[in-house]
């Protein structure tokens, strides 16, 4: 599995995540919308940590320069 993640398309999804999963205990974690924003945060957390986004590899995009 290949990153095809920019430094800055990292960096941004990580302070999004972050933003959201504070933004998801605030609402209340055990409420509907607070969960929807705790799943988005994981998954904006664990992509930017990996590097790889399986949407980009879909589309057949990527935001860093490595990969074709």
């Amino acid at each position: 599995m290949k990153t095809n993640e920019s430094a800055l398309d990292r960096a941004l999804r990580a302070g999004v995540g972050v933003l959201a999963l504070i933004l998801g205990i605030v609402v209340g974690a055990g409420s509907v919308p607070g969960i929807i924003l705790l799943v988005v945060a994981a998954i904006l957390l664990v992509t930017a940590a990996v590097g790889f986004c399986p949407i980009y590899r879909i589309l057949g995009m990527a935001t860093n320069r490595t990969t074709p």
